[in-house]
């Protein structure tokens, strides 16, 4: 029972949190992603590693939530905004598979290939933000920062697993027939 709920939670979460999200305000959105953006990449802040992104502007969207952020770098300071930017490289998915891809418990070069994740513009902006993504140590995150996505992370990985393979024993059981 509580598997079935997890499977409907995960399958229908971008339905149920789209419009909660589209009703934050875009300041929100926006501070709240940049405030954890800060947090997750201190180090690379720290180090200059998004010396890259000067100048240049990073689309991520999710797809299935109809949400899109733009970031960039400002003398060494992230920005983040919901208005629409001229973008050289963005990046999108579902919001499961960017769960996933958080937590460690999808590599992103795999969704690219399963058509999962969408890397579009400029290839080589691209594979540096990727390879800063890779880079990050969840080790390094606030106890309770790390232990939230990796339980997240868990939870749609388990629900995404079992919805896969009642998607499969419903194409088994079609081809039975």
């Amino acid at each position: 029972m509580l598997e079935k709920v997890r499977q409907q939670l995960v399958v229908n979460a971008a339905n149920i949190f789209r419009v909660p999200a589209k009703l934050m305000p875009a300041k929100l959105q926006s501070f709240t992603l940049l405030e954890g953006l800060k947090l997750v990449f201190k180090e690379a802040l720290e180090d200059g590693d998004f010396e890259f992104l000067e100048g240049k502007w990073l689309k991520v969207s999710v797809m299935d939530m109809d949400l899109s952020w733009f970031i960039s770098c400002e003398d060494g300071q992230l920005l983040v905004s919901t208005e629409e930017k001229d973008h050289q490289v963005s990046f999108s998915g579902s919001l499961n598979d960017l769960v996933l891809i958080a937590g460690r418990k999808e590599d992103p070069d795999t969704l690219f290939f399963q058509r999962r994740l969408s890397i579009e513009g400029d290839t080589e902006l691209g594979l540096e933000v990727k390879n800063l993504m890779d880079s990050v140590d969840l080790d390094a995150l606030p106890k309770a920062v790390k232990t939230a996505l990796e339980q997240l992370a868990t939870f749609v990985s388990k629900g995404v697993q079992s919805s896969a393979s009642v998607t499969t024993s419903v194409r088994e059981t079609e081809n039975a027939y």
